[in-house]
């Protein structure tokens, strides 16, 4: 960050002498005030819940233009990268700040590829767990239990472990998703091939059995790379917040992942997409598409108390551009897989077309977002409901391993420490 020829001056009502802040500007974005002197300079904190007008941290992987309806991952628009990369690319992209050439994506693909693997003994573990348990506690289980298995790349203070430790991540959480899926349906675990992709992959691990091998559809991986690559970063926010509050303490790095597993689990946040696709299935049971115009008049209704899921986001206040690539993506799979009359997208479509006329949604910017059509993929290609947030986590998981790197290797960085404004009771005595 750049130091600006500005300064904010705070000045109070009492007469009490005004308070100089430092102004810093990033590349792009709005300015941000340095305000880490006031309590000692004013003895007050700032009130923000939620931190929405607090810069935590300084950050060169994600930034986000809500207003425009932007993303970019170390500078390259998410709509560039979907067309011409595949997750392994951004992977190594958000990792290292810059695209591989052709040795560098060879050698980092063969990385990943033979850190699949994960202890034998995981799936001891494993049986630990109900059979029905959601995946998302399973996940949150078996991620942190990694430190207990490699322990030998754990030291944060060492760069070398540090990445050693990334790779072994984002290698191992597909194989992860996947045992956690074969286990809640009673079958065998499918170990990893080192001769297909990385998504390629996984769809192997999630959906071939011992007595018959799956044969990877090219238009399902791609898609499913897509959902990948969508979801592999989206700057500050709330799991990747709590991996760097985490991490802060120095505590290794599989449980700070494990503590963006856990976040991620909220249905305000990766959970959204699983809401989602609920919410068009109950619909549709109620007599689908038309009964749209109703449903969308309870939406309205305040009183209904009928939300609409998948449109609307806390950043972005355009069309997700996410949303645009997935919906492209939907009728890809849905045609490739012979469902293009599928009647939840023809369902979305319609509710897509009345949020984007309707002045009510409109005038609130309830844009489509990326959740809205990534169930839909995920359901046609055959991935359970319960499933979606931990393909998040898998994808993302990229996202928080660089995030969380990053703030290791900051100078400034320190353990978190949010204030308060305490309304509790004063100082009292015990009466007896």
């Amino acid at each position: 960050m750049q130091l600006s020829d500005k300064k904010a001056t705070l000045s109070f009502s009492d007469d009490s002498a005004s308070v100089e802040f430092p102004v810093y500007q990033g590349t792009i974005g709005p300015d941000v005030i340095d305000i880490r002197k006031l309590y000692g300079q004013t003895g007050m904190f700032t009130y923000d819940p939620g931190f929405l007008a607090t810069a935590s941290c300084e950050s060169a992987i994600t930034y986000i233009d809500g207003d425009k309806g932007q993303l970019l991952y170390r500078g390259y628009p998410i709509e560039q990268l979907a067309e011409n990369c595949d997750f392994m690319d951004v992977s190594y992209l958000i990792l290292n700040g810059e695209l591989p050439d052709a040795n560098q994506k060879q050698d980092f693909d063969s990385l990943v590829t033979h850190h699949t693997m994960v202890h034998e003994q995981l799936q001891l573990f494993m049986r630990g767990f109900r059979r029905d348990a959601h995946p998302m506690a399973v996940l949150t289980g078996l991620v942190g239990a990694l430190s207990a298995f490699y322990h030998d790349s754990t030291d944060i203070t060492n760069a070398r472990h540090r990445e050693i430790s990334a790779i072994r991540l984002i290698a191992k959480m597909p194989t992860l998703v996947a045992m956690a899926y074969k286990y809640n349906q009673g079958q065998p675990y499918i170990y990893p091939r080192n001769d297909l992709s990385y998504t390629g992959n996984f769809l192997r691990m999630m959906f071939a059995t011992p007595c018959e091998d799956y044969q990877v559809n090219e238009v399902v991986e791609r898609a499913l790379d897509r959902i990948f690559i969508l979801h592999a970063d989206h700057e500050q926010n709330a799991s990747t917040s709590t991996v760097r509050l985490c991490g802060s303490s120095g505590t290794n790095p599989f449980a700070a992942i494990a503590s963006g597993v856990a976040c991620l689990w909220g249905p305000a946040h990766g959970g959204a997409n699983e809401a989602c696709l609920q919410m068009l299935e109950q619909l549709q049971a109620e007599g689908g598409v038309a009964k749209v115009g109703e449903f969308m008049e309870k939406v309205k209704d305040k009183s209904s108390g009928v939300r609409l899921m998948g449109f609307g986001h806390r950043v972005y206040k355009n069309y997700d551009p996410r949303a645009k690539l997935m919906q492209a993506t939907c009728k890809e799979v849905l045609t490739a897989l012979g469902l293009e009359n599928d009647p939840l997208f023809k369902l979305a479509m319609e509710l897509e077309r009345i949020a984007l006329e309707d002045p009510y949604f409109v005038d609130r910017k309830l844009y489509p977002n990326v959740d809205f059509y990534s169930g839909i993929v995920q359901r046609a290609i055959g991935i359970p409901t319960s499933l979606f947030t931990a393909i998040f986590a898998l994808a993302r998981t990229v996202g928080w391993i660089a995030q969380w790197d990053e703030m290791l290797s900051d100078p400034e960085y320190k353990i978190g420490r949010p204030r308060q404004l305490y309304t509790g009771a004063a100082v009292r005595d015990i009466k007896r």
